[in-house]
């Protein structure tokens, strides 16, 4: 059930075109994986975590790809980042140690940074040099983002932080927080919001483990008393953080980790299940066909979003378009591994069966977060709704 080539968007003109890039991208995943140096995974954009991984592909320049050549980019098209983040969520590479810098904390500095904040953060992202995480949800903060409640109160010349992240991927093993605090209580909430960037090592952070239903640990709870920042922490302007946020969210929600997340579990079951009765089986087989239709479509969806982006538009109700649509595939292909493998495990040597059946379990218990992480469907269908179809907020 692979993608055929004349699927994917053609080749740039240029000395490396996608094709280029794809192979590329390929020949380090296989040469990886022939040597042991990892094992495809789902999710492995959250739950696959290698620095020296993230150092190959910098040397490759894939990491900050959009981004000026002054500070480590490639100056590539959206649309080819896409198309090498396919290839590794395809093969299930450990792309989580740069895969927040990368994604969006990277960009926004791009656009809302300091020239001092972007000469030293971003080539140490395009390098593979530094982790981050980002500090937005809270307790009663989730998908209500402008919610927040931790402070960060002016004093002298920085800032005091106090309150309590939750939810925050990779703390434990981050070198920066990308932070969201209130610096004004005094109007509506989704005013007196700014950002920082916080060293992780700042004295006043307590990381705390929070391991997911399936008993994995890459979220925590981070708590801040009497963290202080310097002022040249902000991003942005003071107060504006939530237009920042907005912008933030759109590279979060817009890409195709919505939608291949499961997928490597998909290819993995179909090739060990090959030959046996269940894939003759024509509801199955129905089901197979529809999730890959939906796939294509789906993948339409993100490449829009990232041709949008390289004609300088901000793809907001496309990205919740193809989130919603992308996180609710997820589940269902994590619904139909789960169904072929209730068919089909008790056949499998014993091997094959242990390969696969702790994958699948994890798929299965995972799979509702999918539409609650990076914003709710429903908070989705309401950006649809009001600003992609113009109806009322009543």
């Amino acid at each position: 059930m692979t993608t055929s080539s004349s699927a994917r968007p053609a080749a740039r003109d240029g000395d490396v075109g996608v094709d280029a890039l794809r192979r590329s991208v390929r020949e380090l995943t296989e040469r990886w994986q022939h040597e042991h140096r990892y094992v495809p995974r789902s999710d492995a954009w959250m739950r696959s975590f290698d620095p020296a991984f993230s150092a190959a592909l910098a040397d490759l320049g894939l990491i900050g790809m959009t981004w000026p050549r002054a500070f480590g980019g490639a100056q590539r098209s959206n649309v080819e980042r896409l198309a090498v983040t396919e290839e590794l969520l395809r093969a299930g590479a450990p792309v989580a140690a740069h895969w927040l810098g990368d994604r969006q904390v990277g960009p926004s500095i791009l656009r809302f940074g300091t020239a001092e904040q972007r000469r030293e953060i971003l080539p140490r992202i395009t390098a593979g040099a530094i982790v981050f995480c980002v500090g937005l949800s809270e307790p009663n903060a989730g998908s209500d983002a402008a919610a927040v409640t931790t402070q960060a109160v002016e004093d002298g010349d920085g800032f005091v932080i106090h309150g309590q992240k939750i939810w925050t991927s990779f703390a434990h093993q981050a070198d920066y927080c990308y932070l969201v605090a209130r610096t004004d209580a005094s109007g509506p909430k989704h005013k007196g919001i700014s950002e920082f960037i916080v060293p992780m090592a700042t004295p006043g952070i307590t990381v705390r483990p929070l391991l997911d239903m399936t008993g994995e640990h890459h979220f925590n709870e981070v708590f801040f008393d009497d963290v202080r920042v310097p002022r040249t922490a902000l991003i942005g302007q003071k107060d504006r953080g939530w237009y920042q946020i907005a912008v933030q969210l759109d590279y979060e929600r817009g890409g195709i980790e919505r939608v291949l997340s499961n997928w490597p579990l998909l290819e993995d079951a179909l090739a060990a299940l090959r030959g046996r009765a269940v894939l003759s089986d024509p509801v199955m087989r129905d089901r197979l066909a529809g999730l890959r239709v939906d796939l294509e479509i789906a993948r339409l969806m993100v490449y829009r979003i990232a041709w949008l982006a390289d004609h300088g538009r901000v793809p907001n109700v496309e990205a919740a378009v193809a989130k919603s649509f992308g996180t609710e595939l997820e589940q269902r292909i994590a619904e139909a591994v789960g169904s072929l493998f209730q068919m089909a495990a008790l056949g499998l040597a014993g091997s094959a069966r242990a390969a696969l059946e702790g994958r699948v379990a994890r798929a299965l218990l995972y799979a509702p977060a999918y539409t609650i992480q990076g914003g709710t469907s429903n908070i989705l269908r309401n950006i649809i709704a009001h600003r992609g179809l113009g109806l009322p907020a009543d």
